[in-house]
């Protein structure tokens, strides 16, 4: 594939033992915005942890713009499920948002003016200015998810990597997400993000990844959305999934997974 940001060749991440991926091969499209969708304990956070480095593959390997993942480490941004995080943790907007601008060489280093001025500008950018000093223990989850979302703004790296992001969020805060997407892919960035809602997938992305262990389909919404497809990645689900097949003409996906007791 001409202009690849992700590689991702033979790869198989166990876990206890057990393949969670099972030999997935693909490449993915610098300056786009892609989804990852499957059902759930498909692999999903699987596959971006070991995107990341942060799982050790049992096989294979993954490339970044062609080079090894430890070139590349701090091009890489990754937003974790808000679940995921500490929120006790004593710390301000302002203090979480400069932590990207860490890096494993200068993790010591004093912030410069650089720093600042990026820190404000990407705390700018998610609309949490009058909160800059608040305590992130005080936010709202819709808040909160902003928060990490500035951290990752101001690593200013060229693939974000991101774990659920619209989950819990409310309708303003995952409008100020998309519009920021936008704007990443405007400016070239490559954004992967894990998502569960299939009402929205057609809209939210230019390219798709379909997993349930194994690698089910990858492309446009439009040729990954295919009732085959679905089968394939949530079986068991026919009469709920024909009649997602039958509305993904219509750019409709009432259906979400949440919903379809897996």
């Amino acid at each position: 594939m001409n202009n690849c940001a992700i590689e991702v060749h033979n790869l198989t991440t166990t876990y206890g033992g057990a393949p969670v991926l099972w030999d997935i091969d693909f490449e993915l499209p610098a300056g786009q915005i892609i989804g990852i969708i499957g059902p759930n304990g498909s692999g999903k956070t699987t596959l971006l942890k070991t995107i990341m480095g942060l799982l050790e593959p049992s096989s294979g390997y993954v490339k970044i713009f062609d080079q090894d993942l430890e070139k590349m480490r701090e091009r890489i941004a990754y937003v974790p499920q808000r679940e995921s995080v500490d929120w006790d943790f004593p710390a301000t907007v302002e203090d979480v948002v400069m932590m990207g601008r860490y890096r494993k060489a200068n993790l010591f280093r004093r912030s410069n003016r650089t720093d600042l001025a990026v820190v404000a500008e990407s705390i700018e950018k998610v609309g949490l200015t009058p909160f800059k000093k608040r305590q992130i223990a005080q936010l709202s989850g819709g808040q909160q998810q902003r928060v990490f979302i500035a951290r990752a703004l101001a690593q200013k790296a060229d693939v974000y990597l991101m774990d659920e992001p619209f989950v819990g969020v409310d309708a303003a805060t995952e409008n100020a997400i998309l519009s920021l997407l936008e704007e990443m892919k405007a400016q070239g960035k490559t954004v992967l993000i894990i998502h569960h809602d299939l009402q929205t997938v057609s809209d939210y992305f230019d390219y798709l990844v379909l997993l349930n262990t194994r690698l089910i389909a990858k492309g446009t919404p439009q040729e990954v959305l295919t009732k085959e497809n679905l089968s394939n990645a949530y079986g068991g689900q026919l009469t709920l999934l024909a009649k997602v097949a039958n509305l993904i003409k219509e750019n409709e996906f009432p259906i979400r997974e949440k919903d379809m007791d897996l």
